[in-house]
């Protein structure tokens, strides 16, 4: 068609721009794909697709819809352009996304019209790492409440990955013992159904345990019943823990890997980290008080809750890192209830699985919790023990990383929760947060102000005096909030007195270990600068008998 035909045909289909339909001018292939966040074609295609999907029209001007046309797109067609969106952009529908050329025949101007699909159920699109969405002119990133109905969506059995049935696959790439297994764990679950439990065949437990559908073999049976090559029935998905296990220095010194049946390997996980016994001196006694480095609880919800919530259509493995002082638990997906404080306030199960067939079976056979408050129970029991909270690294895309400390880090944070049992645990958050030198909030410090728990400027906050004399740490309350000025001036005066005279470095011998220890080494250094200055020019208690690079102070005389 001609140009002018183009113009009305672009006019009659996408008369105006909308969260479902942009009309940009693009004209280089450079500013298109490698232009800033949030102004460029994957951008707006992250943007289009977390609303209802739509279209992004390429080669016109804003507002009049005259035809521009692309240039420097070095010969780059709509399909390569198509593949290198795909590339860019993450838990796109490549099935529907299509790219439409059409050229002039007039003025052999090319446009492209990109057919944006709606984002897949619960999987909002990614561009430059963030999901994006339009609001009036301007994109932004995905605001959280367009993002937790995106989350929330309903979930047929068909787009479960965990309910999915393998057609190939029948009772005989079950392992006999992860059934059996299953049944034991079935009837401890479910103690009322124990004796009709026995009377059932395999198929007719696997049926009502909600591993099989109908009898058919589900990805589910498979993960967590299935022989161990018949892990293969799941490709291109993948089936494996593995167990890291590294020294101090990082340096990787033993390892295994782990695949199916998961119901009976996960013990063998668990069974791989060493829990030893640690011991640490409670309040007002002489003996020591023994416990493991690790809570078995927290071990087992932590990796269970890896297995459950994994994202296998990414294709990765979840992995377990055990280091003198910690484990690390890694899997791959977005964590779905958006923060982990969300999960510890809300007192109701979770509202949405990724793998809701999965979560199922795995409540079935006693392997996560059926209320989905394991994760609030994991922080309840490190408080229970003194030992600082897990840890939930949600910084990077498409993955979950939770560390699980096996030492006491604060001292005085843990003598505190032995005197302080009614704290609760939003605060004791809080304070887990100070102990780590994590930031807070204005308003998160607010509340901790006002219990007197904490003091200090921000970001510097420390736990304040009520807490020091709560749990007879004095001298640690000394080092972080550091004495009056008077005292170090005296300390210097006395110094010198002895002395006859004291250097630059004599002086930051003296007072660098007595300073606040909150404060960084070029805080502590203008600090004591400021010292020397009262002392010199508004007290006038000593003077420079030195140079002003080598200084040499003495008494001044009266």
């Amino acid at each position: 068609m001609v140009e002018q035909e183009l113009k009305q045909y672009l006019k009659r289909h996408y008369p105006k721009e909308n969260e479902s339909c942009e009309w940009k001018e693009f004209k280089s292939l450079k500013h298109s794909f490698s232009g800033a966040a949030g102004n460029d074609i994957i951008s707006y295609v992250s943007a289009i697709a977390n609303m209802e999907g739509g279209h992004l029209v390429i080669g016109v001007e804003d507002n009049t819809l005259d035809i521009i046309g692309i240039e420097n797109f070095n010969h780059h067609t709509a399909q390569n352009i198509k593949l290198r969106i795909l590339e860019k952009c993450t838990d796109l529908d490549s099935d529907n996304l299509t790219v439409e050329e059409v050229k002039t025949s007039d003025t052999n101007k090319i446009i492209w019209i990109f057919h944006i699909p709606k984002h897949l159920p619960r999987r909002p699109v990614y561009a430059h790492s963030k999901a994006w969405q339009r609001v009036e002119d301007s994109l932004v990133e995905l605001r959280q409440d367009r993002k937790d109905t995106i989350l929330r969506e309903p979930l047929l059995v068909s787009d479960d990955w965990s309910a999915q049935i393998i057609p190939k696959a029948t009772i005989n790439d079950l392992d006999p013992n992860a059934i059996e297994k299953a049944r034991i764990e079935y009837k401890d679950k479910n103690p009322k159904k124990a004796s009709e439990c026995d009377e059932w065949s395999n198929l007719e437990f696997l049926n009502k345990a909600k591993l099989t559908i109908n009898g058919q073999i589900t990805n589910t049976a498979i993960l967590l019943l299935g022989k161990e090559e018949s892990a293969n029935l799941l490709l291109p998905s993948i089936a494996k823990i593995s167990w890291i296990l590294k020294n101090a220095d990082n340096i990787e010194i033993d390892y295994e890997h782990f695949s199916t049946p998961f119901l009976l390997n996960t013990n063998k996980v668990f069974n791989k980290i060493r829990n030893l016994t640690y011991r640490y001196l409670a309040d007002m006694t002489l003996f020591p008080t023994e416990i493991k480095t690790y809570e078995p609880y927290v071990i087992r919800e932590a990796l269970h809750n890896a297995l459950a919530h994994q994202d296998y259509s990414l294709k990765g493995r979840i992995s377990v890192v055990e280091k003198p002082d910690e484990l690390i638990f890694t899997s791959l997906g977005s964590f779905l209830p958006g923060t982990i404080e969300r999960v510890i306030e809300q007192d109701a199960p979770q509202e949405f699985y990724r793998n809701a067939f999965l979560a199922e079976a795995m409540v079935n056979l006693n392997m996560i919790d059926t209320i989905g408050s394991g994760i609030k129970r994991m922080f309840l029991e490190q408080k229970k023990r003194f030992f600082p909270l897990p840890d939930y690294d949600l910084s990077v895309h498409n993955k979950v990383t939770v560390r699980i400390s096996g030492r006491i880090w604060d001292v005085k944070y843990t003598k505190l929760l032995m005197k302080a049992t009614d704290l609760d645990l939003k605060t004791v958050i809080l304070l887990d947060k100070v102990q780590k030198s994590k930031p807070l909030t204005d308003n998160e410090a607010k509340k901790l102000r006002k219990q007197k728990l904490i003091e200090g400027r921000k970001p510097n906050y420390y736990l304040s005096f009520e807490i020091a004399e709560k749990t007879k740490r004095d001298t640690d309350y000394i080092k972080q909030r550091g004495f009056k000025d008077k005292y170090y001036k005296d300390l210097i005066i006395e110094y010198i007195s002895k002395r006859k005279n004291a250097s630059k470095t004599e002086i930051d011998k003296l007072l660098l270990d007595i300073l606040p220890s909150v404060l960084t080494d070029k805080q502590k250094a203008n600090k004591i600068r400021n010292i020397i200055y009262a002392m010199s020019k508004k007290d006038e208690t000593i003077i420079n008998n030195g140079t002003t690079r080598n200084p040499k102070w003495q008494l001044k005389k009266r």
